[in-house]
């Protein structure tokens, strides 16, 4: 198998495991499968980059990469407002 094809099953697999873990525990946070999914995302982009080229798809990864950082600020913020109760 090439390196984008693990990454898939990977991500998958993470996923599943988070779902399942949260239906286990009986609470369900979409907020938190969010933050759980980006950091394994994260993980897994890292660790398919090349060190000495850059392949096509990679620059497709990182607009995702951005769109997942800009929501995590927004989540962020929200709970930071949630919390002040503003």
């Amino acid at each position: 198998m090439i390196k984008e094809e693990i990454a898939i099953i990977a991500l998958a697999v993470w996923l599943t495991v988070i779902t399942v873990f949260m239906l286990v525990a009986q609470s369900v946070d979409l907020e938190i499968f969010f933050i759980l999914s980006l950091i394994g995302f994260f993980i897994i982009a890292k660790l398919i980059t090349p060190k000495y080229v850059r392949p096509g798809y990679l620059r497709y990864i990182q607009y995702v990469l951005v769109a997942g950082i800009l929501l995590f600020v927004v989540v962020v913020a929200l709970k930071v407002m949630q919390i002040l109760g503003l």
